[in-house]
């Protein structure tokens, strides 16, 4: 407390009212976050003892736009798991990512009829170059710090998925790749752990992307979920050397296109049959029964079933309570909706780097989210059956 008095004080002598109370905010949120990491931690910052949970892991810079100013919080960071402060909102740079864009483009002469409309609709006419590029600059900084991060910790579930956004490159209008990884840590919490743009979906283009997330430290992966591209598939096995999940979404679209239509809802039900199974050997009798009543008559549909068994059961292998968010890109197909909202109304970006202006800010945003929310994605005791012992046997814990 005497501290504080003293911190109190010195603001007190020091110059204007402006300078005092935007110090006072800091004072106040400063007080706050380490009264919000102290309850995460079970220990007070520097203190020893027997009731810590976790190791904090020095900070991160934010700026905090308030009414008195411009706040510069030093965020505490922790060793496991991930600190949000409650106080903050979590959707304001992403909008001020989409004002930047949407100016840049304005600025710049190569926007869209729809983005003038936007530009008028929101009184951003009479903008300057370098007031966009002051705006874009502090944004990026952000996104990159985000983006650039190091990865700690064990990651035993990766979701990878890609979507496709308009750029203008050297006069002509180009669709590139926004590929995205989430992941699940040893603590239940769900990150984005990374992006990255390029011309396509290649091999070569997921390798880079994957030995960038490994240079960062994503370590302990156990199981890859991700869309049946090949080049992904094999990227996968180069850099990871983890199972690979099919996603059970798209198998089940390519699935019903062998069959027809007066035939989908009832072979769509008879694969179903074999994900209820309580274990991953009864799935797989299931799979193969269904596969070869389906032979005389669809004979295409079972061949793809033979030929997809292990990927598209692979989330069998692992705990009953996880299945249900480790047999498709659902979870991260729900972040790429969010992104498609708010790209589609930029619809061409002027240049790749505000794709990852607006993108990366979406995404930052969407981690700062996951990391308020009190609930884990998965509880610590059926993750630590994953994570602590790769020894142990995961049929042994998934009923």
């Amino acid at each position: 407390m005497t501290d504080d008095k003293i911190a109190l004080r010195e603001m007190l002598e020091k110059g204007s009212d402006a300078t005092f109370l935007r110090e006072m905010i800091g004072f106040a949120a400063e007080r706050l976050m380490e009264l919000e990491v102290g309850g995460l931690t079970g220990a007070a910052h520097g203190e020893r003892s027997p009731d810590r949970l976790v190791q904090r892991n020095g900070y991160r810079e934010r700026d905090w736009q308030t009414r008195a100013g411009t706040v510069e919080l030093r965020i505490p960071r922790l060793r496991r798991g991930s600190y949000f402060p409650a106080f903050l909102e979590p959707r304001r740079l992403a909008e001020k990512a989409l004002t930047a864009v949407i100016q840049e483009a304005y600025v710049h002469g190569v926007s869209t009829r729809s983005v003038d409309d936007l530009v008028r609709a929101m009184g951003l006419e009479g903008v300057s170059r370098s007031q966009v590029s002051r705006l874009c600059a502090e944004i990026d900084g952000r996104v990159r710090d985000f983006l650039g991060r190091p990865i700690e910790g064990d990651w035993p579930y990766l979701w990878l998925d890609a979507t496709y956004v308009k750029v203008r490159e050297a006069g002509r209008i180009v669709s590139v790749a926004v590929t995205i990884a989430v992941g699940v840590n040893a603590d239940g919490r769900r990150e984005v752990l990374g992006m990255a743009v390029g011309a396509s979906e290649a091999e070569a283009f997921w390798l880079d992307f994957l030995r960038a997330l490994k240079r960062r430290g994503l370590a302990g992966v156990r199981l890859v979920i991700s869309d049946a591209h090949e080049g992904l598939k094999a990227a996968v096995a180069k850099v990871l050397r983890a199972t690979w999940q099919r996603c059970r979404v798209h198998f089940g679209r390519n699935a019903l296109a062998h069959a027809g239509k007066t035939q989908r809802r009832i072979v769509s039900a008879w694969i179903g049959t074999a994900y209820a199974q309580e274990d991953a050997a009864s799935a797989h009798a299931q799979w193969r029964t269904v596969a070869d009543q389906l032979r005389p008559k669809v004979p295409r549909l079972a061949a793809l079933m033979d030929a997809a068994e292990e990927d598209v059961l692979a989330f069998m292998d692992f705990p009953a309570a996880h299945r249900a968010k480790l047999h498709s890109t659902n979870p991260i197909e729900r972040l790429n909706g969010e992104i498609k909202r708010r790209t589609d109304v930029v619809g061409i970006f002027p240049n790749e780097a505000a794709a990852v202006r607006l993108i990366g800010a979406i995404l930052l945003e969407q981690s700062d989210e996951w990391a308020t929310q009190r609930a884990r994605y998965m509880t610590l005791e059926t993750i630590g059956t994953v994570s602590d012992n790769p020894s142990v046997s995961l049929s042994a814990v998934t009923t």
